[in-house]
């Protein structure tokens, strides 16, 4: 309706690198109904002109940003509600402090951070933060996998599988120079390379589905591949709070690239594979019945639609009701428990196979 606009929330997009131009402005061009893209920020004027441009049609009035003054102009606007934090991983953490602290809400893309110290120390500052009326800025994580139907639904056949007997995450990546993010500067310079900056997405998808978090690891890395940073291939043995055991099979980069979840119970079996359906790309569910019948379901891409438009339900929100739950799925807290899983493998590896604990948060 028109005018609508004038009543719809404001965020700004920090960010104008791969990830914020093909995900975050189309994905805002599909809630354009709910949300208004006021500004996009970049370290250049010619890089947030150029994003800008992408988003001109859904959001005609949109301000570019550049520089430590534009950071300060997005910090200092009171009509921008919330901030989506599409960085470096290097300096994700860091930014999305200052917006919480100038109290915007935050959503910050994945990883949650490089490593369990730096979440330690950010959690730590975030919850100093004081609970001032209205309300304390939501920190929200940009995990897309949490998100998705297929784990969304999967996690509910869980119930019908009985006991959990085993579990399989098999990963072959195809990320070559093909890839737009072959040659992403700050994942080849990120500490733990791509298994932890994609890997965070496998671990996140496992948890989703199993419903139990991963208590201890052993794992064995390489470095197989020297177009990519080190490790680029993991593999890893893992088991659950709840006694179930596990492998995590993870190579960046294969020939004959493949993304599944496998679990195994008393009662029948729960597999996640990625895949593409009337030219369509997302995920094929398939439910293995202890009758026999092979239930098959496939469910398009759409986390990172679904993710913002749940950020934007609760800044909303927590503008009107101090009180409000953000969604849990959300939570930074998840994105550091992610990383927590991926640094104890990387950690056992550096020990030859030693068995991990990973850190709780």
């Amino acid at each position: 309706m028109a005018g609508d606009g004038e009543l719809l929330p404001r965020i700004a997009v920090v960010g104008a690198g791969i990830f914020a131009r093909t995900q975050y402005i189309p994905r805002l061009r599909e809630i354009s109904h709910l949300v208004v893209l006021k500004a996009i920020w970049s370290r250049t004027q010619e890089s947030a002109e150029a994003a800008a441009e992408l988003a001109r049609d859904f959001a005609p009035g949109i301000e570019c940003k550049w520089g430590d003054a534009g950071l300060e102009e997005i910090m200092g606007d009171p009509s921008i509600l919330g901030v989506a934090v599409v960085l470096a991983g290097q300096v994700q953490v860091e930014l999305s402090l200052k917006m919480l602290k100038a109290g915007k809400h935050v959503i910050q893309e994945k990883p949650a951070s490089g490593s369990t110290t730096e979440a330690e120390t950010a959690l730590s500052v975030y919850n100093s933060f004081p609970n001032k009326f209205p309300y304390k800025p939501i920190w929200a994580l940009g995990e897309n996998y949490r998100f998705e139907p297929a784990f969304v639904e999967s996690s509910k056949l869980m119930n019908d599988i009985g006991d959990m007997m085993n579990i399989q995450v098999i990963v072959e990546g195809s990320m070559n120079s093909s890839n737009p993010y072959f040659n992403s500067s700050w994942r080849r310079n990120f500490v733990g390379g791509f298994i932890l900056d994609m890997g965070v997405h496998f671990i996140a998808g496992l948890r989703m589905l199993v419903g139990s978090e991963v208590a201890t690891v052993s794992s064995i890395s390489r470095h197989v591949d020297t177009d990519l940073p080190p490790p680029d291939n993991i593999c890893s043995l893992f088991q659950l709070e709840n006694g179930c055991a596990g492998v995590l099979v993870f190579a960046v980069n294969s020939r004959s690239p493949k993304i599944l979840w496998r679990v195994d119970g008393t009662k029948g079996t729960v597999k996640i594979e990625r895949g593409v359906d009337g030219g369509k790309h997302g995920y094929q569910v398939l439910f293995s019945s202890e009758s026999g019948e092979c239930q098959k379901t496939f469910y398009p891409f759409c986390g990172v639609h679904e993710e913002l438009k749940a950020f934007v339900h609760d800044m909303v929100q927590a503008s009107k009701d101090g009180d409000h739950k953000a969604e849990p799925r959300s939570s930074y807290v998840e994105g550091a428990r992610d990383v927590a899983v991926l640094e104890a493998m990387l950690e056992s590896s550096a020990k030859q196979g030693a068995m991990v604990q990973v850190k709780k948060f």
